[in-house]
């Protein structure tokens, strides 16, 4: 049950939404026991974001996965997410943040798992 939010404030059409969206589908497997099959992803392009004092171009991506992932799980797909950014809207790897929220309690379809 991953769910991966992506603020930026850089302006993103439906295409390449869609193909971030396909490609953190490919990246969540970094994390064994996730696919694309559950994952929920969110952009919110042309967010108010500021990095360092000024708005060039930077992302703030959160992570929530249900259950927990390694270190190096984690590492994996940090890089893979500053990838794709860097390479669909072209933020400088320095200037993304990502955020990993672990749960054990997840609702889904009027219950909890």
């Amino acid at each position: 049950m991953p769910f991966i939010n992506v603020k930026t404030n850089v302006s993103v059409t439906p295409d390449i939404a869609n193909d971030i969206k396909t490609k953190l589908g490919l990246a969540i497997t970094a994390i064994p026991g996730k696919s694309e099959g559950w994952l929920m992803v969110g952009i919110e392009p042309d967010y108010l974001l500021w990095f360092r004092g000024t708005n060039e171009p930077a992302a703030m991506v959160e992570v929530s996965i249900y259950g927990g992932a390694s270190h190096n799980a984690k590492s994996t797909l940090t890089s893979h997410i500053t990838g794709l950014l860097t390479d669909e809207l072209g933020i400088s790897s320095d200037r993304i943040y990502v955020k990993y929220f672990e749960t054990e309690s997840w609702g889904w379809n009027g219950s909890n798992f």
